[in-house]
């Protein structure tokens, strides 16, 4: 069990701003998180293990695919969430980005780019976590630039063939499906989306070892080898980059929400821990400056991510969000809980970087959040462009 029990983080009655529907799924979720995850995450994190046991017990509270609606789905609000992945990254960001992977990047997409059959086949499956998904695009040579991609489907007389390689999967190894990204050699090379049963001849996945990040999360690398597929198999919605990018723009709304909870955590945790720990005249060193300084720097950024969140998630409700806004979320948000972990770090002093305490845990997550889905400079790029109408890409 861990040292120090979460309290709650909670400067300016932000609780005032969420209905009760909001703070129920929040407050349901960080119970679950509370009872099932933190007690075995550490070990998880030691042993690099996924705790794919709570893969049932999260599907049944309607995690998986939970903005959406019909097939099972719970059809929750996009404030409600992203509560839900502020609680799932709080307790771990590998988990968090399980639910993410599951929702935004393979429901998702099967949701808005997929046939009929595709979702009846597939959506409530992968919401009850009988079946799991993963994402397939970015590529050992390509990250930030997805449209270099190399992976290409060429049309056979009764279906495509898929041949490539992609990078950093998410669930890769424990998937039913993948969801893949290629280039149809026969129109023109436009990206296209194919779901790809992962039993089929030619499609082998395998996962990344060595990972300091991200350890109680599944990595993977994918090959396909002239993969056969039928065209059924193909999304008939997908049509283009575009496709995939309004995939990721689902995950990172997801992401800024779920910074926020690896935040919550170190601050909680740093200022606890501030209050028990003497030093010098045997006062805590929460009476020293310095150290105040730094508690106070990240709940009022925690405050301010809290209020920007909320209101792209209200946008987001209301059918008017724009990619740039949650770009900026995105950005503002990891960052803000990178440095918080390290503020978090510094207070703890030797005992931050162990694992009695979640924070070092955090940080080196966070290093692989403020990589993904696009990076901390791609975004400051996208917010550029959209305030100066010019692309420095």
């Amino acid at each position: 069990m861990p040292a120090i029990k979460f309290r709650g983080v909670d400067f300016v009655g932000f609780d005032s701003l969420i209905n009760d529907d909001e703070r129920l799924v929040r407050d349901t979720t960080r119970k679950f998180i509370e009872e099932n995850l933190i007690p075995i995450i550490e070990e998880c994190n030691r042993a690099g293990r996924f705790p794919r046991e709570l893969v049932k017990p999260m599907a049944e509270l309607g995690f998986f695919g939970a903005s959406l609606k019909g097939y099972g789905c719970a059809g929750m609000s996009n404030v409600e969430y992203g509560l839900v992945m502020q609680e799932m990254e709080r307790g771990d960001s590998g988990v968090r980005s399980f639910v993410s992977v599951q929702s935004a990047l393979v429901m998702y997409p099967i949701y808005t780019f997929g046939s009929d059959e595709h979702k009846q086949k597939w959506l409530p499956s992968l919401q009850s976590g009988e079946k799991l998904g993963c994402f397939g695009l970015t590529e050992p040579d390509f990250g930030s630039n997805p449209g270099g991609m190399r992976t290409r489907a060429k049309k056979t007389a009764d279906g495509y063939v898929l041949n490539g390689e992609k990078m950093w999967i998410t669930s890769g190894t424990i998937a039913d499906v993948a969801l893949i990204w290629a280039k149809v050699e026969d129109e023109g090379d436009k990206v296209r989306g194919f779901l790809v049963e992962t039993d089929r001849p030619g499609f082998k996945a395998e996962d990344i070892h060595g990972k300091w990040s991200l350890r109680a999360s599944v990595t993977s690398g994918l090959s396909l080898q002239d993969v056969h597929v039928p065209a059924s198999n193909l999304m008939p919605g997908s049509n283009g980059l575009k496709s995939p990018l309004m995939c990721l723009n689902q995950a990172r709304y997801g992401i800024a929400w779920g910074a926020i909870g690896a935040a919550m955590a170190c601050y909680d945790c740093a200022l606890q821990y501030s209050l028990l720990r003497k030093q010098f005249r045997d006062q805590p060193i929460a009476s020293h400056q310095l150290v105040q300084e730094k508690l106070a720097w990240m709940i009022t950024e925690i405050t301010k991510a809290q209020l920007l969140v909320l209101q792209v998630g209200r946008l987001k409700d209301e059918n008017k969000v724009q990619h740039q806004h949650i770009s900026m979320a995105k950005r503002n948000n990891v960052w803000m809980a990178l440095e918080c972990a390290r503020l978090s770090r510094d207070i703890l002093g030797a005992n931050g970087v162990a694992d009695d305490y979640p924070i070092m845990r955090h940080m080196m997550n966070l290093e692989s959040v403020k990589t993904y889905e696009g990076t901390h400079d791609i975004h400051t790029l996208v917010i550029g462009s959209s305030v100066t109408g010019i692309d420095a890409f």
